[in-house]
């Protein structure tokens, strides 16, 4: 069978957006000037920005949903992108999961996350094995944020690894993403993933986290050799194709045979940038396209990283997703100023 099209199967939740002046210190209050909600969670958030490319792209949609209002918004939106959803679980006995997220306005744009893991926790080994498409690439994700997949495995270390053992026997090619968190968790859970790992596409505090490394200096500013040695190691930890990091100064790949490219991004001013909820969903999504379209590496970081410039425009995981015709527009533009 000849494959094409890219399956996501991971965390489906629902973003409530509350931006505020700035976050509180512990016991103080501070403003809350509006509201957004709207869907979000890895395979969501992928899914829908590739959607809107517009590109033609099958593509697929798994994880598990609770039978309630959150999950009718997860399935209305599935048809809504002209998703695939057969491959979707309703739960009657859990709630779909939900986040509350704190986006500051101006300054850094930082965001905060406080989340209810409901349903997502609930995506079984059987059930993403059990998925059936004839997609070309299967993403999964967040690992750190599905508690049967980060589960202890007595043969594999953890069982995302035996799954995606699993999905390359299948005859997939598996790309990963996992969540940033403050804990010790990444080399335990990620790390013996890696052999069974084709794509892995994080960003510069996962991989950090990964190497037990600081890929920033005191003053927050990223090294980028520092990064480059990190993506090295993880494609020497097992890695089978690609590494790519990320973080809003640009991009680095290595690849397994060696070649290496690093792609600055163009920067925009804080005060443009409405929220970056989903940037690097939008970045994951610009690379799975540019891998399974067969783009260059040089050519694979410029897309994703237009796409995350246009995610930066809207206070949603995915409201900023642009058509394909939009971001190579975009670069056309860009190479002309360079």
């Amino acid at each position: 069978m000849e494959r094409k099209g890219i399956i996501s199967v991971g965390n489906w939740l629902v973003d409530s957006v509350k931006f505020i002046d700035v976050y509180p210190a512990k016991g103080n209050l501070t403003n809350i000037s509006r509201v957004e909600k709207g869907l979000g969670g890895c395979a969501h958030n992928v899914l829908v920005d590739l959607a809107k490319l517009q590109s033609g792209l099958p593509l697929y949609a798994g994880g598990c949903i609770g039978n309630d209002e959150y999950g009718q918004m997860v399935l209305d939106a599935i048809r809504e992108n002209g998703l695939d959803g057969s491959n979707m679980v309703i739960r009657e006995d859990v709630a779909t999961s939900y986040t509350d997220v704190m986006s500051e306005i101006g300054g850094t744009a930082t965001r905060t996350f406080f989340h209810c893991r409901g349903a997502n926790a609930a995506l079984s080994p059987e059930m993403v094995l059990g998925a059936e498409c004839p997609a070309k690439i299967f993403h999964l994700g967040y690992l750190l944020l599905l508690d049967q997949m980060d589960a202890e495995d007595p043969e594999y270390g953890v069982v995302a690894a035996r799954v995606l053992e699993g999905l390359l026997a299948k005859g997939y090619k598996t790309s990963v993403d996992v969540v940033s968190e403050e804990s010790d968790r990444f080399r335990r859970i990620v790390l013996p993933c890696l052999k069974y790992t084709d794509y892995l596409i994080i960003n510069e505090v996962e991989a950090g986290a990964c190497c037990n490394e600081k890929l920033r200096d005191e003053d927050g500013n990223i090294l980028i050799d520092k990064v480059r040695e990190a993506a090295h190691r993880l494609i020497e930890g097992g890695v089978r194709e690609l590494c790519v990091i990320h973080f809003p100064e640009g991009g680095l790949a290595v690849s397994k045979d060696g070649e290496e490219h690093y792609m600055p991004t163009d920067m925009i001013p804080l005060s443009e940038i409405v929220s970056s909820v989903g940037a690097g969903d939008a970045f994951c999504a610009g690379c799975l396209y540019a891998i399974h379209e067969g783009y260059p590496l040089e050519k694979m970081l410029a897309f994703a990283n237009a796409c995350a410039r246009f995610n930066l425009s809207s206070g949603t995981s995915t409201g900023g997703a642009p058509t394909l015709e939009q971001v190579n527009a975009h670069l056309a533009i860009s190479s002309l100023k360079s």
